[in-house]
């Protein structure tokens, strides 16, 4: 079995919304109104390529497909997750996702969508839609067909280190001035439930009125999940979210650390600072998938990495 990094080059995708913040990041954007960096993914919409090794050149869903051996004989159609930054310039629409079950049966057999974000950056007195205020379906309904957006979504404060775990059903949507990463279900399916009746190219953007009245939860139930933090010589790992899905963590790298890879595979992301993995450079902006059965990793440097597996 290889032992090589998957090393991945990112794909950038234009939004109205989107800005140019992942300048910060090293990347040579396209536009000023990137919204969406996909660093890690093997999706129809974004398959990332390889850039380096034996398997330069191949997507990521050509080397699932083929050397499923790699990510320690994972069952599924697809790779499982999908690893995004997401520049937020202007606010993006008020949406929902659907669960696995319903995106089945209504989205020609796709996956639902559970993602997570990790707040890198945000404007002071940003805030974000997470949930809504409605006390059970009927006011759902009522709320968005008669457009009482104010009275209807949940708004709060957000500050630069948050997360926030957000499952299919939960209304939500990332306030313009804030950048984070998201972790996610291999999925782009996204209802829009109000859009602030922009225009993209003379025309309102489609809105998914029925199909997210059908699967927002109501009432709004705030998700429960525990950081907690382990502290190894020279480094620190924060657990973000342990769900049946995925786990992310934050691993902050001070100096020499030497970590083991005990999973089916690791995404990591680093988010900031500069190093080494196992003498390979590394640095904001890079982003790799760690083999089953890499064995020991050692880090050395000053950085911060986002990582995440499957159970």
């Amino acid at each position: 079995m290889s032992k090589n990094i998957i090393f991945l080059n990112p794909i950038f995708k234009e939004t109205i919304w989107g800005g140019n913040k992942l300048k910060q990041f090293g990347y040579s954007i396209p536009s000023d109104t990137i919204g969406e960096c996909w660093g890690i993914s093997a999706h129809k919409n974004g398959d990332c390529t390889i850039c380096g090794g034996e398997y330069k050149g191949m997507t990521l869903s050509q080397l699932w497909n083929s050397h499923r051996d790699l990510f320690g004989n994972c069952e599924g159609d697809c790779f499982p997750l999908l690893v995004k930054i997401i520049d937020a310039k202007k606010d993006l629409s008020i949406q929902v996702h659907p669960d696995d079950r319903y995106a089945m049966k209504h989205e020609n057999g796709s996956l639902g969508k559970t993602e997570c974000w990790y707040v890198l950056d945000c404007e002071k007195n940003s805030t974000i839609i997470i949930g809504h205020n409605a006390k059970n379906s009927i006011e759902v309904e009522n709320m968005i067909t008669g457009r009482h957006w104010k009275e209807f979504i949940r708004e709060i404060p957000v500050h630069k280190g948050d997360f926030f775990q957000i499952e299919p059903g939960c209304v939500h949507a990332i306030k313009g001035g804030t950048l984070i990463l998201e972790t996610q279900q291999n999925s782009d399916i996204t209802y829009r439930v109000y859009d602030y009746d922009r225009l993209s190219n003379g025309q309102p953007r489609n809105l998914h009125i029925k199909q997210s009245i059908d699967v927002i939860q109501a009432p709004f139930k705030e998700s429960s999940y525990e950081r907690t933090i382990s502290f190894g010589l020279d480094y620190t790992c924060e657990k973000l979210i342990e769900c049946p899905l995925y786990c992310v963590e934050s691993l902050k790298i001070s100096g020499s650390a030497q970590i083991p890879q005990t999973h089916s595979f690791m995404n990591m992301s680093v988010i900031s600072g500069e190093g080494t993995i196992n003498n390979i450079a590394i640095k904001k902006g890079t982003h790799f998938i760690l083999p089953y059965n890499y064995g020991n990793i050692e880090f050395k440097g000053d950085m911060q990495i986002i990582t995440s597996y499957i159970q």
